[in-house]
């Protein structure tokens, strides 16, 4: 066990670095964090920042001169980095867990080879390799880059209709992409499970998630599925995380079939935006979750307390200026989250809001509500920019 009065070390100084050094900072550990950019969402909350990038040796060897026990806030870490951390200091999640899930094609390939239910897919390096790929799985198609996608980019869908395979491959410009058969869903589900590399696991209530242009909108918790469904995917997410051998966070992205069972879409190792509701809705916070998780120490409870909404909060509201939040905290079972981010732009993420209350329904409709209100009151202001 690595115990309080220890120093954590994150790779990462994002939203989600932040609110996991907030949860370290209040339960008595000192923070380190590295990232390229200066003045990062983390850095304001940490013992020390390092801006430098991700695999530079003599950053790296500052964090580990403070560190005890290093984790990472996104999986775009360069792999490297994270092993060179795990060479002196316990880095969980593992770094061939991060290689993996950094990646579309090694997912896949793991998921496929363990036998865990996911859409049909085919790795693609050429255009004559995609059109042999579409004519097995067919169209729609999802074409994705095997590297560096989140918040949909680098994906492109392919319709029915006549396609010049070398024109696409070459506007899609990536070396290697995944083909993936079209799912036809009900809806999105996520789940979050944590380990303790001791032998326990705990898994959070599953979260369904709505996507407005690929990015989150809406988790909704407890998801509004069926108990058979809600287990079906609990489990699976549980026995992903054992297969992995994993020490940490993991949220798995799901689809729900229209008979109900469920496919993996990706993996995520560390926090993740759906479960950013528990900060204000369950016993422990994923935050908590994941540094007990990565110090060793005994699982907290993930019971939610509340059914709870949790919206994102991107930078299209601030193009007028500062949002009306007192419109949004006249709601006394809103709770407000800002990330500390120093330039709105849209699409950025820059905070989010959770509404918790006694019925989901009713924590749906005041969700619904405060973040029409808000977009209406930036609207209606003109910009001063």
């Amino acid at each position: 066990m690595i115990l309080p009065g220890s120093t954590i070390g994150i790779l990462g100084g994002g939203q989600l670095g932040r609110m996991t050094a907030m949860a370290a900072r209040h339960m008595g550990y000192g923070v380190a964090v590295l990232d390229p950019a200066p003045r990062c969402p983390a850095g304001a909350v940490a013992d020390l920042e390092i801006n430098t990038p991700y695999d530079d040796p003599a950053g790296l060897d500052r964090l580990l001169e403070r560190a005890d026990v290093v984790t990472y806030e996104f999986e775009n870490v360069p792999v490297v980095a994270a092993e060179r951390c795990a060479a002196r200091r316990p880095t969980h999640p593992a770094p061939r867990i991060l290689h993996t899930c950094q990646n579309r094609e090694r997912e896949k390939r793991f998921l496929g080879d363990a036998g865990f239910p996911c859409a049909p897919f085919a790795i693609v390096a050429s255009a004559e390799e995609l059109a042999a790929a579409v004519a097995r799985i067919g169209l729609p198609a999802i074409l994705k880059t095997a590297d560096f996608g989140y918040d949909g980019k680098g994906q492109r869908k392919l319709t029915a209709g006549t396609h010049d395979w070398q024109t696409v491959w070459r506007e899609f410009g990536a070396p290697r992409a995944v083909l993936e058969g079209f799912v036809d869903f009900q809806l999105e589900l996520s789940v979050i499970v944590a380990a303790n590399g001791r032998g326990e696991f705990t898994v959070f209530p599953v979260a369904e998630n709505i996507h407005t242009d690929h990015i989150l909108d809406f988790s909704i918790v407890p998801a509004r599925v069926l108990p058979a469904t809600a287990r079906e995917a609990s489990d699976l997410a549980c026995a992903i995380a054992e297969s992995l051998g994993l020490v940490g966070l993991l949220a798995v992205e799901m689809f729900v079939l229209r008979d109900g069972h469920v496919l993996v879409n990706e993996l995520a190792p560390r926090p993740h935006n759906s479960g950013h509701w528990s900060l204000d809705g369950a016993l422990t916070s994923q935050f908590e979750q994941h540094v007990r998780a990565v110090c060793g120490l005994p699982l907290g409870d993930t019971r939610a307390h509340h059914p709870s909404v949790m919206v994102n909060l991107l930078g299209d509201l601030w193009a007028a200026g500062t949002p009306d939040w007192p419109r949004l905290l006249a709601d006394t079972g809103a709770k407000l989250h800002l990330y500390g981010k120093p330039e709105a732009r849209p699409g950025r993420k820059m905070g989010h809001f959770t509404v918790v209350a006694d019925e989901l329904d009713s924590a749906l409709l005041r969700a619904r509500h405060l973040k029409a209100s808000l977009l209406a009151a930036a609207r209606a202001i003109p910009s001063r920019r």
